[in-house]
């Protein structure tokens, strides 16, 4: 999803351009478990059946995150701190009501106490962590939403009429010849990052969601899915010939193990991920 190399701050967003990647339907269900959490406070029971004020989406990358809260925002604000990827967010802006805004997660652009929810989908693991929790916590509303998700590599594919397991044994060489190339800062996986800021957070009303979705999509898009994660834009950085070919060589044996001639076939994904969920307290 991003690239490793340089300290998160200054990393560049590499979401998929051109809807590609089946991103946004991952990224559905948190958005609608994110309504239903801050509609459970008492405070916030009155807007339910209209939307609320002010989301804020911090490393927006493209913007399709964004593009599903502005369902249920009145205003969305996205930011991201690489130019090249606000510019690819506004040529595909979709909806009207989502403003895109060059910044760092660290520094905002909105007045303290303004937003109903902040949330920050496949990138709060770049940012200077304790810097952002304390912005977050600066502009978010007394019941405001703070949201932080992720998800893990290891994706499993099942085709109908062929084995899940032979399947999968390919994704598996696919994601070993990836592992080499993980950034030091994240390890495997960025999962204890999230634990560790999830246990830091100080509301006394959170949730930690571990989840399982299925979504069928091409199986140039599982493959484009995989790309953009840090490991590979690594390797593609690198060793740009290399990583193509990983791509490719995977791409054929899925297809080869299917018994299919397109790579517009549609897979079932089985995708892992995580999330956060905190309110902030009223205040005394």
């Amino acid at each position: 999803m991003l690239d490793t190399e340089g300290s998160p701050p200054q990393v560049e967003h590499y979401r998929c351009s051109g809807g590609k990647a089946p991103r946004t339907s991952f990224h559905l269900g948190m958005c609608l478990s994110i309504h239903d959490f801050i509609l459970s406070s008492d405070a916030n029971a009155s807007a339910k059946g209209r939307p609320f004020d002010l989301a804020l989406d911090v490393g927006c990358g493209s913007g399709q995150g964004s593009t599903l809260l502005a369902k249920h925002f009145a205003s969305v604000v996205a930011t991201d701190i690489s130019p090249a990827q606000i510019e690819m967010a506004v040529a595909h802006a979709s909806m009207p009501n989502v403003t895109y805004k060059l910044s760092t997660a660290e520094e905002l652009p909105l007045a303290t106490g303004s937003v109903d929810l902040v949330t920050a989908m496949s990138a709060f693991h770049w940012f200077d962590r304790p810097r952002f929790l304390q912005e977050a916590d600066r502009v978010l509303k007394p019941h405001g939403c703070l949201a932080l998700l992720n998800y893990t590599l290891d994706m499993e594919l099942s085709h109908e009429g062929f084995p899940s397991d032979t399947l999968n044994a390919i994704c598996e060489e696919f994601y070993a010849a990836l592992r080499p190339h993980f950034s030091p800062h994240l390890r495997t996986t960025s999962k204890p990052l999230y634990k560790e800021s999830y246990e830091a957070i100080p509301y006394p009303h959170k949730e930690w969601h571990d989840e399982r979705v299925r979504r069928t999509v091409p199986l140039s898009g599982f493959i484009a899915m995989v790309e953009t994660f840090s490991n590979y834009r690594a390797l593609l950085k690198k060793d740009p010939k290399t990583a193509r070919r990983l791509s490719s060589i995977t791409t054929h044996k899925l297809m080869t193990a299917m018994k299919v001639t397109s790579p517009e076939t549609e897979v079932v994904v089985n995708l892992k991920y995580f999330y956060v969920l905190a309110c902030k307290p009223a205040e005394d």
